[in-house]
């Protein structure tokens, strides 16, 4: 047997092994169950998502501002991460696209065998007889090798419509990004101001439930004591629980919150979050020319924008199948190379060029364009909608502004009747049972009003929040200088200031803050009492919100207490508000009945009511500048 047989059967048995592991491997895939996973790889899938969602987090170690909050929010939110991972996504896709745009270079090798030689033989047109043996000019085995550069016109043509469809695509996803921070923006300031309220009044909540607790106990002591009636003592309780309810009922919806506010800035569980106490500065008002905020909303809108590149995707779509109509222009130069023997020439160079015209397809042409002029109006007409979505939503984003500071303004007003009803209660408490259950039930109206008041502002912020989103005003430069949460936070400041000159009429950080002021009290025989009336006062205008300050150059506010004219008279309280350079203010007097011997607790309470009764006035005074000296 020649060595050329010997040759050839045994690369014959390796390509029959080769088959055969082949088939055996698609047997196998055929085979192929569900296999769900275990117990363990949940569990160890569960680790490493919770490792990865707080990974490289700053520690928060100190009470965070509303923009330090919307720093964290947007540097560490899963959502917006999400979108900025698309973003890049997109861009990715982009840059593949690019690629398809260059000629395309084609390298082939490749190595080929068969069982028996290839070979033919010749017969005559005319008698078909044979007249050449059989012969063959290719070898049984044999290595082939290409590169070919080719240039196909329509391919670039379509691809490069496709390259700006990307290019869109990635504007698409960048608005979407534009809007998720918008949203995110929104939520962490109703977050934010309802967490601080419920942080500024969570320790009186704490007190008031302990005070009720406390007075609950005592009355069940009365009655085992037989000192009150079943009845009324079940009936004091009853009206000590249902202030608790009312109480704890608010209290969890503000609390509620601070876990909202936790999850935004997707804090590692088990940190305690607290916030900067500030006060309840006034907001600005909206500009008057609404034809200026809706320009400016359909302008900045992110699904506008968003639908005008969906529009222009749409007219690439169209170039793209009008394109698909032309002539091909296909342009190629290759070298080739084949081990074949029994050729003359084993390497060569070619090049040519084809054109060719799918003439069937040219039918297809009216169809496209009433395609693209229905796809067109389609676009057009979403877009319309959206634009009459937009402007309603501008409008009613300014009018509930509008109606959520006044409910904060008639939110305050009912806090203070509240709190100077709970002052004039406590200022007349003895030790009747009956006494002390109004002066609770006071209190806790009293508080359950300071949470509608936070409650309300914490709208008003939230209202004011959503008249920027609707007019889609970004809170965040476009270029930020590092991810780095000082300086993050330094330019969501710049941001927020821009933003809010746009939408209103001076910034919210423009509109002056109230000035503190100092307190003194006189005419009063003891020093307990003096101690008492001062911490009263500096509670009550703490709740105010009314900051307080030793500067001399600051407002003075004057308690005098004046004893009854006459016998059976009334005392008074003369409340008094002077400009640091001796200028009065107001004057005014608040007169009460207290007990023959009032102790400092009831002088206390009547002086707190006292405040209390003047206090839109002392507000007024303190918004208004310092007069010039």
């Amino acid at each position: 047997m020649s060595n050329d047989v010997v040759g050839c059967s045994a690369r014959w048995r390796a390509l029959s092994a080769r088959v055969g592991v082949v088939l055996v491997a698609f047997a196998a895939g055929c085979s192929i169950v569900p296999e769900r996973f275990s117990t363990e790889q949940v569990a160890q899938r569960v680790q490493r998502d919770q490792a990865a969602i707080y990974a490289d987090q700053d520690v928060l170690n100190e009470p965070v501002t509303f923009s330090g909050a919307l720093a964290r929010a947007l540097k560490y939110n899963l959502d917006y991460r999400l979108k900025l991972m698309e973003s890049a996504l997109a861009e990715g896709l982009l840059d593949v696209s690019r690629y398809d745009l260059l000629p395309k270079l084609v390298a082939d090798a490749g190595y080929r065998t068969r069982s028996n030689d290839s070979g033919g033989t010749s017969i005559g047109i005319e008698d078909r007889q044979v007249s050449l043996r059989p012969s063959t000019s290719e070898e049984r085995y044999g290595n082939t090798a290409r590169a070919e550069l080719s240039w196909n016109v329509l391919d670039f043509g379509i691809s490069y419509y496709r390259a700006k469809q990307n290019a869109d695509g990635v504007n698409i996803a960048e608005e979407r990004r534009r809007k998720i921070l918008q949203n995110i923006v929104q939520d962490v300031r109703s977050a934010y101001w309802r967490a601080a309220a419920a942080q500024r009044l969570s320790g009186e909540a704490d007190a008031l439930l302990i005070a009720i607790r406390a007075a609950i106990s005592r009355s069940r002591d009365a009655e085992q004591a037989g000192l009150l009636p079943p009845a009324q003592v079940l009936a004091y309780q009853r009206s000590l629980l249902d202030a608790m309810t009312l109480v704890n009922l608010r209290r969890q919806e503000m609390e509620f919150a601070r876990r909202e506010l936790t999850a935004l800035m997707s804090v590692r569980p088990g940190t305690e979050v607290r916030v900067v106490e500030v006060a309840e500065t006034p907001l600005p008002a909206v500009r008057a020319d609404m034809n200026e905020l809706e320009l400016l909303a359909l302008t900045r809108r992110p699904e506008l924008r968003e639908e005008d590149y969906r529009a222009r995707i749409t007219q690439y779509e169209a170039r793209r199948q009008l394109a698909a109509l032309f002539p091909n222009l296909n342009i190629f130069a290759g070298a080739s190379y084949n081990s074949n023997k029994y050729l003359y020439n084993n390497s060569w160079t070619d090049a040519g060029a084809s054109v060719s015209l799918n003439l069937m397809r040219l039918a297809s042409l009216p169809a496209v364009r009433n395609v693209t002029k229905a796809q067109e109006q389609v676009d057009s007409a979403r877009r319309m909608a959206l634009s009459m979505a937009v402007i309603t939503q501008v409008r009613v984003a300014v009018g509930r502004y509008g109606l959520t500071v006044l409910d904060h303004d008639l939110a305050r007003e009912s806090a203070q009747v509240d709190q100077r009803v709970a002052a004039i209660a406590r200022a007349g408490t003895a030790s009747r049972l009956e006494s002390e259950l109004e002066a609770l039930r006071t209190e806790s109206r009293a508080l359950v009003s300071r949470y509608q008041e936070a409650n309300a502002y914490a709208a008003a912020q939230a209202a004011f929040g959503r008249v920027m989103n609707s007019l889609g005003i970004d809170l965040l430069p476009g270029e930020v200088r590092s991810a780095e949460l000082p300086d993050l936070q330094l330019a969501i400041d710049e941001a927020l200031n821009a933003g809010e000159r746009e939408a209103f009429a001076t910034g919210a950080a423009e509109v002056p803050a109230p000035r503190q002021l100092r307190i003194k009290v006189s005419g009063l025989d003891s020093d307990d009492t003096v101690t008492a009336v001062g911490k009263a006062l500096e509670r009550t205008l703490k709740r105010a919100q009314v900051g307080l300050t030793e500067s001399w150059d600051a407002p003075l506010l004057t308690l005098t207490l004046r004893p009854p004219p006459a016998a059976g008279g009334r005392p008074a309280w003369q409340v008094a508000l002077s400009e640091a350079g001796g200028g009065e203010v107001f004057s005014t007097d608040y007169a009460s009945v207290l007990p023959v011997a009032a102790g400092s607790s009831t002088v206390a309470a009547f002086a707190e009511a006292a405040v209390l009764s003047v206090l839109p006035r002392l507000r007024e005074a303190l918004a208004a500048p310092a007069p010039s000296r």
